[in-house]
């Protein structure tokens, strides 16, 4: 194995080890977990000609035996579940942002009432949640503290789907954000197709009034570029859906924020960087 391969990856699974240390997650039980992921990569993106591999290739590419293998593909996958219900619920949050329909004259989302199906909240998670049933996401948006419940007026309390109060939504948002994040940079490496974007910039030597400062700073600049994005992906979405047939595509913007305490001893002098 690459020692740069080694280095670069022991970094990555840093953030994760710690994560899982601080929910109680034995070395042992990762392994297992790390092994369901190598069997479903190898499986979707490792065949020959385009098919499925084997049980016999897929245990050769991963090093996993044969037996366990099969129990693992033999597994019911309810990733996806999870997946959806983020996504239903960021859809609704954001028409609710972006829709003339339910908003104020100031352009600030309105309260919304909740009961049949002519009621503002229900026609908005009939507009934008799919098939999913409204009092179904309303108790979801309630239960992760995006939006609180008076009677029958549902009011939004945050900018967006920021699900503070739910650790299950939150492990959500972080799966997807951090495989989006992979994906993009396994792409680049990989050198198969033109390089996607992927860009940062931070320096290592910020005072903690420069940082407070700053953190505000990208706040206010990050939300209104990514609602100018939102739109613009949303009316794509409803004024020109693919046809039938027709290849589809998950695409989009993700910004996240940089901050760790630096060591005296090995503050740079370099500056910043952006790639």
């Amino acid at each position: 194995m690459s020692n740069n391969l080694q280095k670069a990856v022991t970094r990555v699974l840093s953030p994760l080890a710690r994560l899982l240390l601080r929910h109680g997650v034995s070395h042992a039980e990762f392994v297992s977990w790390a092994k369901q992921a190598y069997v479903k990569e190898a499986t979707e993106h490792f065949g020959i000609d385009g098919k499925t591999p084997t049980v016999s290739r897929t245990s050769i590419v991963t090093g996993i035996n044969r037996k366990e293998v099969k129990r693992i593909l033999d597994l019911p996958d309810d990733v996806q579940a999870g997946i959806n219900k983020h996504n239903r619920a960021v859809r609704v949050v954001t028409g609710w942002l972006q829709d003339d329909q339910f908003q104020q004259d100031d352009g600030q989302p309105a309260a919304l009432t909740y009961g049949d199906n002519n009621e503002s909240f229900n026609q908005l998670v009939r507009q934008y949640g799919g098939d999913v049933p409204a009092r179904a996401l309303l108790d979801e948006l309630v239960r992760v503290g995006t939006v609180e419940l008076n009677d029958n007026e549902v009011v939004l309390v945050t900018k967006g789907y920021v699900p503070h109060e739910s650790e299950e939504a939150m492990l959500d948002v972080f799966a997807t954000s951090a495989t989006d994040l992979l994906n993009t940079l396994d792409h680049n490496i990989s050198g198969e197709d033109k390089r996607r974007l992927q860009m940062s910039v931070a320096y290592d030597n910020i005072s903690s009034d420069a940082l407070a400062e700053f953190k505000k700073l990208s706040a206010d600049k990050a939300l209104k570029l990514l609602r100018e994005f939102d739109k613009t992906l949303a009316e794509q979405e409803k004024n020109n859906p693919p046809a039938t047939g027709e290849a589809r595509y998950r695409t989009g913007l993700g910004i996240y924020f940089i901050e760790d305490a630096v060591d005296d001893d090995v503050v740079s002098t370099d500056g910043g960087n952006n790639d």
